[in-house]
């Protein structure tokens, strides 16, 4: 028997941060309350909080590991030491990897893959199609028996309406959340950043909004006639948010996410041509960002994802026309959304923990995200008061590609716990 106990920790109680001890038994947590005394047992260990905030730990539904066939970008274990730094316990992973797991076989041989390498709990996705592309289906109520949680062809919107509709009647029927990377292809014009004043002023070809509301607005319809648990991933857009907003109203059953970047940054941050500021979907304009914002706050957006996106130095180099899309997520999340949102008090740390750990473990059905007895002891320890500087030298990542190098942060991550074990622990 293995008994851990945190003592002196700061826990949100009623979205009141509270002093109290929380002791861990065999991976799970066993009691929480002030002054608990520690049991006698095997590795007995205690750590000493000294009133710093213990959360939940961050549960991220959008990561790409790149692993297999990528791993000069990411492995299994540099992402996943990733999120543990980040104070990540729990993320789904993409599945555009090579080979895609489109397969009952290829998703098994995925979630050996992270068991036997991760550092914390992964959640494979499998794709939509095989292999991300054509009409050809996959097997859903085949790869969900062999642990998919989801399945999505992010990276690529699926272009046809049929395939789409297929797709969410073979996802329902599975009982599989389908989550969507929105864009039409046709509408996109081969774009590198949001098509606006900005990319005309850089010579820079633009991503207009509509490729990305038009076809949500087309799947939102589809989601209703098929019944399916339609995700939208990295919502961007201000057209997005209001056609969200109007679906649930309606009662269809989408959720989606908001990329950190697309709450702290706007097009109007791309001074030059600065392939760290290129992504897809695009830094979108203030008033879309003003819009996700207000998303945020009155529920149309259920939480926030990284999409966790690691590339070479040498792919993020030169021109946006050229370099790869995309930016690493994983270990800047919480300190600058907590920077930038929190101490500001657009939201609370109560919101902010909820929109990056409950809401997305409670709605893809994930047992993560709750401190309470019983619960799996995936915990994060946070220092809210120390202020430091986003270094690409203190990473885990092998990705380096991220426009928050330099930033200047408060809410280091001190500690983070999987199952009770330390999976990350800062050194000084």
């Amino acid at each position: 028997m293995t008994t851990t106990l945190i003592r002196n920790a700061q826990i949100l109680q009623h979205d009141q941060l509270q002093v109290t001890d929380v002791r861990i038994q065999d991976g799970r947590i066993q009691t929480i309350g002030p002054d608990l005394a520690v049991q006698s047992g095997s590795a007995t260990q205690v750590i000493d909080a000294h009133r710093h905030f213990l959360s939940p730990g961050l549960v991220d539904v959008h990561v790409h590991l790149r692993d297999p066939g990528l791993t000069a970008k990411e492995t299994i274990e540099t992402g996943t030491l990733a999120a543990a730094h980040g104070g990540f316990t729990t993320i789904g992973a993409m599945p555009n990897v090579d080979p895609v797991p489109d397969t009952p076989a290829k998703v098994t041989a995925m979630m050996t893959r992270n068991q036997e390498k991760a550092h914390v709990h992964v959640a494979q996705y499998a794709s939509i199609t095989t292999g991300r592309a054509g009409n050809q289906l996959v097997d859903f109520a085949g790869v969900k028996a062999a642990g998919a949680f989801a399945v999505s062809n992010d990276g690529s919107g699926v272009q046809t309406a049929e395939t789409m509709y297929r797709a969410m009647c073979g996802a329902a029927k599975a009982g599989l959340p389908l989550a969507a990377h929105v864009e039409d292809d046709s509408l996109t014009h081969h774009g590198v950043m949001n098509a606006g004043p900005v990319a005309k002023r850089l010579g820079l070809p633009g991503i207009p909004n509509v490729a990305e509301s038009a076809q949500l607005a087309r799947d939102l319809m589809l989601a209703e006639a098929s019944g399916v648990h339609y995700h939208v991933c990295h919502v961007s857009t201000a057209q997005s948010v209001r056609v969200i907003r109007e679906a649930k109203r309606a009662g269809i059953h989408v959720t989606c996410e908001v990329s950190p970047h697309h709450l702290l940054l706007t097009d109007a941050d791309i001074t030059e041509d600065n392939p760290m500021l290129k992504m897809n979907p695009p830094l979108r304009s203030p008033a879309d960002r003003a819009a996700l914002l207000a998303g945020l706050l009155d529920g149309t957006i259920d939480m926030i994802a990284t999409d966790h996106a690691p590339h070479t130095a040498a792919q993020k180099q030169g021109s946006m026309t050229t370099a790869a899309f995309g930016i690493t997520g994983l270990e800047t999340a919480f300190a600058t959304l907590y920077t930038h949102l929190v101490k500001p008090r657009l939201l609370t740390l109560g919101q902010l923990v909820n929109l990056m750990s409950t809401r997305p473990a409670r709605l893809f059905g994930l047992n993560a995200g709750e401190l309470k007895v019983g619960a799996p002891a995936d915990l994060a320890l946070f220092d809210l008061n120390r202020a430091y500087t986003i270094d690409t030298q203190k990473m885990c990542s092998k990705g380096r590609n991220s426009p928050f190098i330099g930033w200047h942060v408060v809410g280091a991550t001190l500690l983070t716990l999987v199952a009770g074990k330390v999976a990350y622990r800062k050194e000084n």
